[in-house]
């Protein structure tokens, strides 16, 4: 049986998971899939859920806010600021879509307060224009 090997590489964990059958990912082009032997390929993979199947066992799920994906010699790196991963559908998804809500909100707070620095700056320019003094 063909096989290759998976590196699934982030800031704070790695593991290299051996006798991979089969990859079903998701770059900006849609959704594509790996077998032992493809060609080499580097793609940015989307935020949501890939799979992946180990010789004779079920499909695993792979959760990732986006991802560099390379292949060459039957070795896949997947490498991603964290990544989630199991077997169970349910479970993985259900934590990939809290992820989610967690990162917009921290976004959207990052957001707020650069509009309100920005703001401040434009206030105490105007007041250096205008002959007025500068807030401390």
């Amino acid at each position: 049986m063909n096989i290759f090997v998976l590196h699934l590489e982030s800031a704070t964990q790695y593991e290299r998971i051996d006798n991979v059958v089969s990859f079903v990912g998701e770059d900006a082009s849609g959704s594509f899939g790996i077998l032992p032997g493809h060609a080499r390929m580097t793609t940015l993979l989307e935020f949501g859920l890939a799979r992946f199947r180990i010789a004779d066992e079920d499909w695993q799920f792979l959760a990732v806010p986006g991802a560099v994906l390379y292949h060459r010699d039957n070795q896949l790196h997947v490498c991603t600021r964290h990544y989630l991963r199991g077997r169970d559908y349910e479970r993985i998804s259900t934590a990939l879509r809290e992820q989610l809500l967690a990162e917009e909100e921290s976004l959207r707070a990052v957001k707020q307060s650069l509009r309100h620095l920005e703001e401040e700056m434009f206030k105490r320019l105007w007041r250096l224009q205008h002959g007025g003094e500068a807030a401390p």
